[in-house]
């Protein structure tokens, strides 16, 4: 049976660039109180006339390939996870596939919001691993932007959210990569972060463009006081539970690449397991939450410093909408 290798990183983020500074013209904060609360600074947000999630993700796609030493051609399968596809449907992953003149091939859209790119790998994984493909392109990208409430109304969800894209080629390797992947999920808090609409559980005349007045449930709902609860907890024991399944501890960890919800959970995780600061990768300072984005553009930054390097130990984990959370072991 063979094993998966992250054989090429890529990401791609908007020109953009919208400061806390920046957000404080438009609603009642400052970049102190965003700062404290979040660790943002600034962010990313698409030109709508230019930037789509499909066209992001195919330009972090090529960075992978061309650091992976292969051509589109190469891709067999195509894995994409995304809470803002460009349609209702179909998914991003066609239009992905189009993009890089793939025809023909699958393409597979996976919906698990901050997990879904940890989602997608395992998924990967598990294709790689069974021998159906060789190689595939897995990808995170999101446009939020477009859909935040930018007034003092919506100021907490605001001020956290990013655009941008992220990609990983996997392929069959003979030595080990992918070590191990660990997915969770708890429905009973789906509410606690959720946007409602448009959703098919409503009368006919709800669902109806029409007769649509009141758009408030297309906003993103979030109880942040339970967020945050859950994800120190999950965070850590998804950490913890992929180092048990491959016999390794804390201290074998290189580099924990956590998805880049919110810096003082971050931050909260690194104090609570003893890791230093060269065992965290965060850039949430300048990107914000991109969701499914977060961790591949992070792994791509990181591999592009320097501080991902042959036979590291990386750990992957996130937590978000679902609730969902996950983990991944990967030995570089």
């Amino acid at each position: 049976m063979p094993y998966t290798r992250i054989t090429g990183l890529g990401h791609y983020v908007p020109e953009q660039v919208i400061t806390n500074q920046y957000l404080s013209t438009l609603m009642d904060t400052t970049d102190e109180w965003i700062t404290e609360r979040t660790g943002i600074k600034e962010r990313r947000w698409i030109d709508p006339a230019k930037d789509t999630v499909a066209n992001m993700a195919a330009k972090a796609a090529r960075m992978a390939l061309e650091r992976a030493g292969l051509k589109e051609t190469d891709i067999e399968f195509i894995v994409f996870a995304t809470i803002t596809p460009d349609y209702f449907f179909p998914g991003s992953g066609v239009l992905l596939q189009r993009e890089l003149g793939l025809e023909g091939i699958g393409a597979l859209d996976i919906r698990n919001a901050c997990s879904g790119f940890i989602y997608a790998l395992s998924v990967a994984d598990q294709y790689i691993r069974t021998g159906t493909y060789k190689t595939i392109l897995v990808i995170g990208a999101e446009i939020q932007s477009t859909a935040l409430d930018v007034t003092t109304r919506g100021r907490n969800t605001a001020v956290i959210f990013g655009d941008g894209a992220g990609a990983a080629i996997v392929q069959a390797s003979a030595r080990p990569g992918v070590l191990s992947t660990h997915l969770h999920a708890d429905g009973r808090f789906a509410e606690e972060l959720y946007v409602r609409d448009p959703g098919s559980s409503r009368p006919r005349e709800e669902r109806q463009p029409e007769q649509i007045l009141d758009t408030t449930h297309y906003k993103v709902v979030m109880n942040g006081n339970q967020v945050f609860k859950h994800a120190i907890v999950r965070f850590s024991e998804a950490i913890e539970e992929a180092l048990a399944a491959n016999n390794l501890n804390i201290n074998d960890l290189s580099l924990l690449i956590p998805h880049q919800a919110n810096l003082r959970i971050s931050q909260y995780i690194q104090q609570k397991m003893n890791l230093n600061n060269n065992q965290v990768y965060n850039n949430i300072m300048r990107y914000g939450n991109t969701t499914a984005a977060s961790i591949p553009i992070a792994m791509s930054e990181a591999w592009a410093e320097g501080k991902i390097r042959e036979n590291d130990v990386i750990c992957l984990a996130a937590f978000g909408s679902g609730f969902t959370w996950a983990s991944a072991l990967i030995r570089w």
